[in-house]
């Protein structure tokens, strides 16, 4: 099994920046797909970027891309996502996970463990 602690979050003025982090305990990290995905109020919670077990493959939500980076340390058993030129359409209560199905995996369901989220609020 594996547990995953987000830190990070906050709020942030409109173009701003902030970096999540995702620690992992318990299994070995380095076999997991992971994933960070949002949830706004009264919205779904999307795919907002993921990143394969190696690191070398990364995959975006596309009103993201150009804007957010994941990244992983897998010695530090840490998955990173680091937000730049932020929106208010980016405030939602952002989760990390992890999956043993696929690399970039935009379905909820293909993850099996989740943190408990972390808030990010972007003031305009």
């Amino acid at each position: 099994q594996v547990q995953l602690v987000e830190s990070g979050g906050g709020l942030v003025q409109a173009g701003g920046s902030l970096r999540l982090s995702c620690a992992a305990s318990g299994r070995t990290f380095s076999r997991y797909r992971m994933g960070w995905f949002r949830q706004a109020p009264g919205k779904e919670r999307e795919f907002v970027a993921g990143i394969s077990w190696s690191g070398g493959q990364t995959y975006y939500l596309d009103s993201v891309k150009g804007r957010f980076t994941i990244s992983r340390d897998n010695a530090k058993n840490t998955v990173y996502l680091q937000m730049n030129s932020l929106k208010s359409e980016d405030t939602a209560v952002y989760y990390c996970a992890a999956s043993t199905v696929a690399a970039g995996t935009p379905w909820v369901g293909e993850y099996e463990y989740w943190g408990q989220g972390t808030q990010v609020t972007v003031s305009s």
